[in-house]
């Protein structure tokens, strides 16, 4: 887990139960101080790293060079072969871990298996669009050709493919679509659990930083990438370009409506989590 200064402690300690109390719990717990960070945040991870000495690896950076730069440093740290991803605002499904590492038994050449996601906004964790991406590998390879088939902060990993596949590379946006274009290309299997076990925190910034032109621009480095690696053709290359260059261009309301619309589903959903005391765990 990657940690920077805008993350907020109200939201970094219910994620951080919510991998404690996994059902299949981890025996590692990395955590890459990405930068300073504010000062409630480090208190919070400084407790932690106190109380669990053995479970907990705080990995403190200098300074902020962005997510790729930070999940290496933190992968580095990781002494199982398997990793899950997580990001510092949103919350794991109590089962998400248990039934990822099943698909790892069940699949042994699996390199990487992710998840569906339900977006939430405010305390009540109130889902009402989920993103939802192919299960099956020929259905990932498929989707693959024009959009990112994994939801990122779902998936585990086997650590000794992302080394052999280079890492992440130092982009500020899009780094997820390049390693796994590098994994998916170099044939490696894949698969999603057709199942949403991961919330994942959705506000405005989310559609504003897609719609950036520092965005664009590394959208269309990595899907020439993409093409290069024959992960897709040239027509899905010119196709997929030309939706990053409009939506940059298109209002924020239309990017929006589009991005709710063209790329997600719609739920019914109302989930609070709660995330019990340190006393309360077992």
């Amino acid at each position: 887990m990657s940690v920077y200064i805008n993350d907020k402690a109200e939201y970094l300690k219910p994620c951080i139960e919510s991998m404690l109390n996994q059902t299949a719990k981890p025996d590692q717990f990395v955590i890459v101080e990405d930068g300073k960070l504010a000062s409630d945040c480090g208190k919070i991870i400084e407790d932690y790293k106190n109380g669990n000495p053995e479970l907990f690896e705080v990995v403190k950076l200098e300074k902020n060079e962005g997510l790729a730069n930070a999940l290496n440093e933190g992968m580095k740290q990781c002494r199982n072969e398997l990793v899950a991803r997580m990001d510092a605002d949103d919350v794991s499904l109590p089962t998400r871990c248990e039934k990822e590492l099943k698909m790892f038994e069940k699949y042994p050449e699996l390199a990487v298996c992710g998840c569906n996601i339900d977006e939430f906004s405010g305390d009540f964790y109130k889902t009402n669009l989920s993103r939802v991406v192919p299960s099956e590998y020929d259905d990932i390879i498929k989707f693959f050709r024009r959009r990112q088939p994994f939801n990122h902060p779902t998936v585990m990993m086997k650590k000794s493919v992302v080394k052999k596949c280079g890492g992440y590379i130092k982009l500020r946006r899009k780094e997820d679509f390049d390693l796994f274009s590098r994994i998916v290309t170099a044939g490696y299997y894949v698969r999603n659990i057709d199942e949403s076990l991961y919330l994942y925190r959705a506000d405005e910034n989310n559609y504003k930083r897609r719609k950036s032109k520092e965005n664009m621009k590394a959208a269309i480095y990595v899907y020439k990438r993409h093409w290069k690696r024959n992960g897709c053709s040239f027509l899905d290359f010119l196709i997929i370009t030309s939706a990053e260059r409009f939506f940059w261009l298109a209002p924020d309301g239309v990017m929006k409506f589009l991005s709710n619309s063209m790329l997600r589903e719609k739920t019914n959903c109302c989930l609070l989590y709660t995330s019990p005391s340190p006393r309360d765990r077992g």
